[in-house]
């Protein structure tokens, strides 16, 4: 190997996080064409994971791994969402954490890509597509490994849950997540509710809030956020919250 790929190479792998993947298409914005990248991959500096992904050889690379280059590589605008994003920001510690499926978020029309799909994570990506809330709105940056990824801060990530509420999403366990949300800060939470386009889920969360006492929620402006009209049940036989004009289970009113 020459000197001067003995550095290219050397200053790859210095801008490439240990744990995560490098995408064909950031490796040629590294000076890295797919030549020399078959030339690394042969030469054991890579190991390919699909078409055009590839991971440094011995490294251990997740799905969060992956999931970063997804986001910083490649731009996609895919966040992990919902429970998931709760789960990892230390909120559901007291639940027991499913580990068989991770909840992600993106825009309508955005995938994961086929090799992300197919490759054995220990857990199946779970991919919900909507634009109830604008795509950069409320997301945080949450540490793994050597680097970070893109997740739904506290108040968002609970909007994604009453989001998918009832169908693919528990009430009870969405109400026990709230109970945990004491710290929240108002102003995010009122710029989230003003852009959220889920009257259902602005709804749940307003009504949850107040049930779990949260001292934030005398701090919210009601009047700007649009709650829509007519009524809502979510359960059947449930129990009328005249307030927000929504049926629940007996146990949430």
């Amino acid at each position: 190997m020459t000197l001067h790929s003995g550095t290219k190479i050397n200053n790859l792998l210095q801008a490439w996080p240990s744990g995560t993947v490098g995408l064909t298409v950031w490796l040629e914005k590294e000076g890295v064409s797919r030549q020399l990248q078959r030339h690394y991959q042969k030469s054991g500096w890579f190991e390919s994971l699909g078409r055009g992904v590839f991971q440094r050889t011995g490294d251990t690379v997740d799905w969060l791994g992956t999931l970063h280059a997804l986001q910083r590589q490649a731009g996609l605008n895919i966040h992990v969402g919902g429970r998931t994003a709760l789960g990892y920001q230390g909120y559901a510690h007291y639940l027991e954490l499913n580990v068989q499926t991770a909840q992600l978020f993106a825009p309508r029309k955005t995938a994961l890509p086929t090799w992300f799909k197919k490759r054995d994570w220990g857990l199946k990506p779970e991919l919900h597509n909507t634009d109830f809330l604008p795509a950069a709105v409320g997301l945080v940056d949450v540490e793994h490994k050597l680097f970070t990824v893109k997740a739904s801060g506290a108040a968002r990530a609970m909007l994604e849950c009453l989001y998918l509420a009832p169908e693919k999403f528990d009430l009870i366990e969405a109400y026990q997540l709230m109970e945990g949300l004491c710290t929240l800060r108002p102003t995010v939470v009122q710029q989230l509710l003003e852009q959220c386009a889920s009257v259902k889920a602005k709804r749940l969360f307003l009504h949850m809030a107040e049930k779990a006492g949260h001292a934030w929620v005398k701090h919210l402006d009601l009047h700007k956020v649009d709650l829509g009209s007519g009524k809502r049940s979510f359960t059947p036989g449930g129990t009328y919250v005249p307030k927000y004009q929504i049926t629940l289970p007996h146990e949430l009113t």
